[in-house]
Order: C-alpha cells, then sequence, then structure tokens
C-alpha cells in the first residue's frame, strides 16, 4: 500500500489528504502551501500522507516499517528483507522465471526489461532471455519488482 501511495501523482495529493487522511483542513491546507512555496518538497509531503494512509489501514508500526521498507528499496536501492518467492525448475530460461513469476505480462514485454537492462540476477545484468537461468537468487525486473529465486 506504502508504495502504491508514493506513486500518487502530486497534483492528486490534496485530494488524497481531503478524501483519506485524519487531518484537519487547516494541517492540510499548511502542508499544501509549504509544498506551493517549496518549504517542504513533494516527495516529503507524500511520504508523510503514505505514511498517515497505511497507519490508518495496518497501525503505526506497520506504517513505520513500510515507510523504512521503502527508503531502504527505493530511495537507497536496497534489496527488501521480505519478497515474494518462486521454486526454479530445471531447465527454465530468464524469460520463463520472469513470465511464471508474473513479473511481465508477455514474452515480448520480458525481453525488451531484458533488452533494456533492467533485469538483474544478485545484482549481475541478465543479457540473454533465452539462456537457462544461471542460478538461484535474487532476480530484480525493473526497479520494485523483487523475487527470490530458490
Amino acid at each position: 500500500m506504502f508504495g502504491k501511495l508514493m506513486s500518487v501523482p502530486d497534483f492528486a495529493m490534496g485530494t488524497y489528504m481531503r478524501l483519506v487522511t485524519r487531518w484537519s483542513p487547516q494541517e492540510i491546507d499548511k502542508i499544501e502551501k509549504d509544498v506551493a512555496s517549496g518549504v517542504f518538497h513533494p516527495r516529503d509531503a507524500k511520504m508523510k500522507m503514505a505514511c498517515e494512509i497505511t497507519s490508518i489501514f495496518y497501525g503505526d508500526e506497520e506504517a513505520v516499517a513500510a515507510q523504512e521498507n521503502f527508503i531502504k528499496t527505493f530511495q537507497q536501492k536496497e534489496i527488501p528483507d521480505e519478497m515474494p518467492e518462486f521454486d526454479l525448475q530445471d531447465g527454465q530460461t530468464v524469460v520463463d522465471v520472469i513470465l511464471a513469476a508474473k513479473l511481465a505480462e508477455s514474452k515480448s514485454k520480458a525481453r525488451a526489461l531484458i533488452d533494456q537492462k533492467g533485469v538483474r540476477l544478485d545484482g549481475e545484468v541478465l543479457e540473454r532471455g533465452d539462456a537457462v537461468f544461471p542460478h538461484r537468487g535474487v532476480l530484480q525486473v525493473g526497479k520494485r519488482r523483487f523475487l527470490r529465486v530458490k
């Protein structure tokens, strides 16, 4: 949820704050004015909003954990602690794994990601989609999708 909220367009933040947060209209107005004047970076306002909304649905501890995970994964470019797992089958290619794990909608999209150097295994770029999957490890597809291949 936190990551989805961070992708809210800047122009829609005020609407989200008014409809989903527990903040008063005065608090929201101040945040909007601070963003407009440059006192508060839109990313920081969005982070505050995402934390507030996540807290409403999942509690304060989960919101803080989600925020820390977001910062670690997307701002500091670290691998997240938790991610889906995938059991590698003998003979599967890189494209096969990407499709089976639903990290791309089609073979052509999987190949495009590989061609754009957007697929990594343990930090190393994978350049051939038709090659047998090299070894178990953490597969990263794009900037935000991770999979532990076992």
